[in-house]
């Protein structure tokens, strides 16, 4: 007879898998994609290395599944935050500031999401983040655009634009060799959510 999981069996199961992801969150914090090793995971987590086999088949699944995680909550703080304002410059600025204050509260996690080397399992995910983000930002401006907020523009090449500015001006702040690390927070979001405003044509900045 098959064996069949029961209702506790797969709850421990679900429970046990998040207990390592939140362990591999912790370590991607700390050090990156070389920090989660699996024998690093299982310390963490306080596990024998052999059970992390029971949830990921490889390193490279582990490490995919650790990026969902991360860059899924993340992109829900700001699809959250967006949500509280109205108007699409109001909507806009929520979405590059809390995007940019969350990435440099967590640098080395940031940098991780956003540019470490990768490998292409990993880097699979990280195009399905950055489409969620256009997604996002292109919702708004098309909104802004109907109601005449925004001028009218190309909304797709807009979003992508808005979005790899905000990717692109982050680096030098976010990198761990860039020597950016004194750099004053608040003066560079508001740069970016200028930039980012001026760019779709918004009279807010």
């Amino acid at each position: 007879m098959a064996y069949r999981p029961t209702a506790r069996t797969e709850a421990t199961r679900l429970a046990h898998r998040e207990r390592l992801l939140d362990a591999a969150r912790q370590l991607l914090a700390e050090g990156g994609y070389p920090a989660a090793s699996i024998s690093a995971l299982a310390r963490r987590a306080g596990v024998a290395t052999g059970s992390v086999y029971n949830h990921f088949t490889s390193k490279q699944e582990l490490l995919a599944a650790v990026f969902r995680h991360v860059a899924g909550h993340e992109l829900d703080a700001v699809r959250e935050a967006v949500r509280a304002r109205s108007g699409a410059a109001e909507q806009l600025r929520a979405l590059v500031e809390v995007f940019s204050y969350r990435a440099l509260r967590s640098p080395r996690t940031a940098w991780a999401l956003l540019a470490e080397p990768v490998d292409p399992l990993v880097d699979q995910e990280r195009l399905v983040y950055r489409r969620g983000y256009h997604e996002l930002a292109g919702t708004i401006i098309a909104a802004g655009v109907r109601t005449g907020e925004l001028p009218p523009q190309n909304v797709e090449l807009s979003a992508a634009a808005v979005i790899g500015a905000v990717g692109e001006a982050l680096l030098g702040p976010l990198s761990p060799v860039g020597g950016h690390a004194g750099t004053e927070a608040e003066a560079v979001v508001e740069s970016i959510t200028a930039l980012c405003l001026r760019a779709v044509g918004t009279q807010s900045a």
